[in-house]
């Protein structure tokens, strides 16, 4: 259910924009272009001191909107399948961030530097508020709804976020773990309900300036804050700065994505990821493309294929996940109205999936791979051969290699770690650490290179090919998940004496979680299917309900070994048939 009916609020998406939309230092870095982004990737160019990208990309299209350099396609079409439907130009996504801008600084007291967790579905809110983080200097911190006030109690107590942005439906988690967050000191809903104790964003938006100078940014002050989740413990901080997302996917956004100015780009990602950054925000907005969006909650195949029959979307991108769905439809009776690009990534992609996409559509999936980290580091680029079953070439500005356990260069076909070559400098589009981690961020280098915890091969052409994690992270649907996060929520149950989260094979997800449990003697003689189910249904109410194993299975014991790791790689080899 939407918790805000645009069409009640529409004379504030739709009406004209007051006052200058171009603020007064836009000029200080009016030098700065697309070719000069791509020369930084390049290595060709020297990073600048400052950059901000909604100064120094959104402004200068902006500005090119108004002199008719660009076409006039909207920045951001949203759509929510019932006929709400919102378009800004860059111009009014100008004015509106701005405005924006104002309510985090003025009524909600937020300085520069300080860390906003914004949890909120796909509505035009998350743009803006995106936006309005940069032009302040503010830690953007996104995170999916389906965040339990577990895993939001979590992130805020190790941010030490000041400030939390967040629709109606994430309201009671909050309260529910406000007492023990000493440091968020406002709370900002986005509703048309008010709520006590919460300022509400839409009313504070309404009577804002659209008035507001850019802050200065330096290249490589922090602008987000990514969770992502490991083997052992809970999700690490992984700090982007304003360049590395910034200028970092201006090769993303033109040779892999192939984007023009004039194109729209339907990503379908959740907000709580960076993939959502990557194609919905960065990519996009600095090659001048619209970023379109469906608020659709959950994916129907049905609504997802009239949406390309009804909008004029040139380029889709989505996780293999959704093309595994896709074409199990008879495509063929779907004439969309304009697509010619299509990408995918976040997982392997079966190379069944990719011939009968292009069977049945006549359009090639571009695969990608790449990780939150260091964002994309291989690709099958437009123009280039497609090789069923890999994930690409290397791209600039990176050196992909296969290493050993020594950090020794491998020769084609030999099967190591998926690294990147450091040179004399930690390459620019890099995240800055794993806050507070110092460790783990120590960990991801070994020798001359940066390590991704991938497994894989790269053949004679160039062609890099996934064999693996080399930790145990299980990658289903596109979602990054830790097996000691589900296996710490599963041990909360007292049915449960032990466990051991691991991947299985699934041919719509590519793989899921799979726990196999260890009982309590009271709990030995219970109907398994609906232990089963019970057991899910505390997981999804313990973590991220997109985490719970879908697959359970009791066993009397777990392997003999030391440690857990040891454990899951012994059941995992099993369940995928290597044993």
């Amino acid at each position: 259910m939407m918790f805000f009916r645009y069409q009640s609020f529409r004379f504030i998406w739709f009406t004209k924009p007051t006052g200058r939309y171009l603020h007064k230092d836009h000029q200080l870095c009016a030098s700065l272009t697309l070719a000069d982004f791509e020369a930084i990737n390049r290595c060709e160019k020297s990073l600048p001191k400052k950059f901000n990208f909604a100064r120094d990309v959104l402004d200068q299209w902006s500005q090119k909107e108004k002199t008719g350099e660009r076409p006039s396609n909207p920045a951001l079409w949203w759509v929510n399948g019932t006929g709400d439907e919102v378009k800004w130009s860059f111009e009014e996504l100008g004015s509106f961030s701005r405005k924006a801008a104002n309510v985090l600084t003025k009524p909600c007291g937020l300085k520069r530097g300080d860390r906003v967790a914004v949890i909120l579905p796909r509505i035009p809110e998350w743009w803006l508020v995106n936006v309005a983080c940069m032009r302040t200097g503010l830690i953007f911190m996104p995170g999916t709804t389906q965040l339990t006030a577990k895993d939001i109690l979590y992130r805020l107590q190790a941010s030490k976020a000041k400030c939390v942005v967040v629709s109606e439906d994430v309201v009671p988690a909050v309260e529910s773990i406000m007492s023990e967050c000493p440091n968020l000191k406002t709370k900002l809903l986005v509703s048309s309900h008010s709520q006590d104790g919460w300022l509400n964003f839409q009313e504070l938006l309404q009577s804002a300036s659209s008035e507001h100078n850019c802050v200065e940014t330096g290249s490589q002050e922090p602008m987000a804050i990514y969770f992502t989740s490991g083997t052992t413990g809970y999700p690490k901080m992984a700090l982007h700065s304003q360049s590395s997302l910034g200028i970092g996917y201006t090769i993303c956004g033109r040779y892999w994505l192939n984007l023009k100015s004039s194109d729209i780009i339907w990503n379908v990602s959740d907000t709580g990821w960076i993939k959502a950054a990557i194609g919905s925000v960065f990519s996009s907005w600095l090659q001048g493309a619209c970023v379109f969006v469906h608020r659709m909650a959950q994916l129907d195949t049905d609504a997802f294929l009239d949406t390309l029959t009804t909008y004029p979307i040139t380029t889709l991108c989505s996780a293999p996940t959704v093309y595994r769905m896709l074409v199990q439809k008879d495509l063929k009776r779907y004439k969309f109205k304009k697509l010619q690009h299509c990408l995918t990534g976040g997982e392997p992609l079966n190379p069944e999936v990719l011939e009968q996409w292009k069977v049945q559509t006549g359009l090639e999936l571009y695969e990608g791979y790449g990780q939150t980290e260091v964002g994309i580091i291989c690709a099958n680029q437009k123009g280039q051969e497609i090789k069923p079953g890999s994930m690409g070439k290397g791209v600039l500005p990176y050196d992909v290699q296969i290493i050993d356990e020594n950090g020794n260069v491998l020769p084609p076909g030999k099967e190591g770690e998926i690294a990147l070559r450091l040179k004399s400098t930690r390459p620019f589009c890099f995240f800055s650490e794993y806050v507070d981690n110092p460790e783990k961020t120590a960990a991801t280098i070994r020798g001359d290179f940066y390590v991704t915890g991938d497994r894989g091969i790269m053949d004679s052409d160039g062609y890099f090919w996934f064999v693996s994690r080399t930790d145990d992270v299980i990658i289903s649907s596109g979602y990054r998940i830790g097996p000691f996060e589900v296996e710490s929520a599963l041990i909360e149950h007292p049915a449960v004496v032990e466990s051991a989260v691991v991947s299985s094979p699934d041919p719509i997800r590519g793989e899921v979680v799979k726990a196999f449990v260890v009982l309590s003697a009271p709990f030995k003689s219970s109907n398994p299917e609906k232990l089963t189910l019970e057991l899910q249904d505390h997981v999804k109410k313990t973590t991220a309900p997109y985490k719970y194993p879908r697959k359970v299975e009791f066993v009397p014991e777990l392997p003999k070994t030391i440690t857990g790791k040891i454990k899951r790689h012994v059941l995992r080899d099993h369940e995928w048939g290597r044993t």
